[in-house]
């Protein structure tokens, strides 16, 4: 990264007001609206994805693009995809970039084919939307096995969620279902202030690295994981009695001894690798 890109200014919070103004866009908390005016916190975030001339880097939710432009100037290809027009016309005029292509679209129907000129992105840098982080980023994982890391600001206690271990409160369903892709680690925390208007809860960036592709063990994992956690005050074996249909309790108590499995553990006391190993035994892999 060059000395410039570090140094680069890339939003203001009177440049984004300006922006809204003319656009005749007003800042309404309940609808979620808020933008991130910290050129510190951008820079930190494009210091942690670790960009490279050769990536092509797929950004859901841009804003106005303040975020997008610090990766214009250091990736191959931007892929943007915003599903408000309004802001979809402040991201056109804030972003001039040559190498950036957006997409008008909602992010969570976004399919590989729908990329312009058949972009494989392998990188993913964003600051998702919280109401639909976690669904989001679990569908990308599955659509596009190309993306190899991600950097990603989310709700602080859902980033808790993403990158919690075994046996903590914050471990569950969420945890297993990405640790199946890859490694999730909680990078830095972002403070209400340093968007406009703040918002009530707290941010933090997290990063990702895949691990895994996908494939069909995926669908028998997130089966399992989503008996489990249903109800993770039970024992594991009656949460998986409960929740997975046609397998008697001798099934499971027979899978869960085979591979080593106490039947009155609880659910957030399994790693990924142990819900993987016993999705194989009690679905007949």
């Amino acid at each position: 990264m060059s000395a410039t890109s570090e140094q680069s200014v890339y939003v203001s919070p009177s440049e984004t007001l300006s922006l809204l103004k003319r656009h005749g866009i007003w800042l309404r908390k309940g609808l979620g609206q808020h933008f991130l005016v910290d050129n510190n916190i951008i820079l930190n975030i494009l210091r942690e994805a670790r960009v490279e001339r050769s990536d092509v880097v797929l950004e859901v939710g841009p804003g106005i693009g303040s975020l997008t432009k610090g990766l214009a100037d250091r990736a191959s290809t931007v892929v943007a995809v915003e599903i408000d027009d309004r802001l979809a016309d402040c991201f056109r005029e804030n972003v001039t970039a040559p190498n950036v292509r957006l997409l008008r679209m909602d992010a969570l129907e976004l399919e590989a084919g729908a990329l312009p000129d058949d972009l494989n992105p392998n990188r993913l840098v964003a600051n998702l939307p919280y109401n639909v982080a976690v669904p989001l980023f679990l569908r990308l994982l599955e659509r596009f096995p190309g993306l190899a890391t991600a950097v990603v600001m989310v709700q602080r206690e859902v980033a808790d969620r993403m990158a919690a271990s075994p046996g903590t409160k914050s471990y569950g369903a969420v945890t297993v279902k990405l640790a199946y892709y890859g490694e999730v680690r909680r990078l830095f925390p972002v403070a209400p202030t340093v968007f406009i208007p703040p918002p009530r809860v707290e941010s933090a960036v997290v990063r990702f690295v895949r691990a895994r592709a996908g494939g069909k063990d995926r669908e028998l994992l997130f089966k399992l994981v989503d008996a489990a956690f249903a109800q993770r005050r039970k024992t594991l074996l009656n949460a998986l009695l409960a929740g997975l249909e046609g397998l008697e309790k001798g099934r499971i108590e027979q899978g869960l001894q085979r591979v080593g499995i106490d039947p009155g553990t609880r659910a957030e006391r399994l790693t990924v690798d142990d819900y993987l190993r016993l999705a194989d035994v009690l679905f007949g892999r």
